[in-house]
């Protein structure tokens, strides 16, 4: 069983999916809480590690033999909370950001600056000594649209942002509720987004214990 936390019910059903398409049979055990999002914007998200890990550490208890974050946001600190939980746990934007690190110029797009900030800090860890340039884009407005369940509005706003994007190699989709903009955006530059290599991943991982 591979145990998914969630910031947002929006992301169910699109790993629901995914695992459909993907992973058939892996059973997922979904967690969802909204305020680790709103309490890590406020407060940093080292103030949500000792939730992050009391929630995982329950599903871990049910049988899930690995975890993946869906949260670019607190990713940082679900992954640290592996070795206390004794399973693999893991960020489901880490493989969208190795792919991204091989590349000399990124963008990244996102709606929230938190997230901004983990998604940046992730590719040049990444990257490692290989020195690339990485700018990012904030697309004002939507995630207000998002918190309005205009799902429609907030796809269009990153699409937007994405077919303005110039002199990139690759465009990188920083929060998981992006991805399906990819398919919206008319731009000629390879978009990255998290869902699909993030769950790849997390389901090998939980499938080797």
């Amino acid at each position: 069983m591979l145990a998914l936390l969630h910031t947002s019910p929006v992301h169910v059903p699109v790993f629901d999916a995914l695992r459909d398409a993907d992973h058939p049979g892996l059973v997922l055990r979904h967690l969802v809480d909204e305020s680790l999002l709103s309490r890590a914007r406020a407060e940093g998200p080292d103030a949500v590690a000792a939730d992050v890990e009391s929630a995982l550490a329950g599903a871990v208890a049910e049988g899930a033999t690995a975890a993946l974050c869906t949260c670019s946001t607190i990713g940082e600190v679900a992954e640290r909370a592996a070795p206390a939980l004794g399973v693999p746990v893991l960020r489901v934007d880490r493989p969208m950001a190795v792919a991204a690190a091989a590349a000399d110029r990124v963008v990244v797009v996102a709606a929230l600056d938190s997230t901004l900030e983990a998604t940046v800090g992730l590719i040049r860890q990444e990257a490692g000594e290989r020195r690339i340039e990485v700018r990012t884009v904030l697309v004002e407005g939507a995630w207000e649209r998002f918190e309005a369940g205009d799902r429609d509005g907030y796809l269009d706003a990153v699409a937007a942002a994405v077919d303005a994007v110039t002199e990139a190699d690759v465009i990188v989709l920083a929060q998981a509720s992006m991805a399906d903009a990819a398919e919206r955006a008319a731009s000629d530059i390879p978009v990255f987004s998290s869902p699909r290599p993030g769950l790849n991943a997390a389901a090998a991982a939980a499938v080797a214990l």
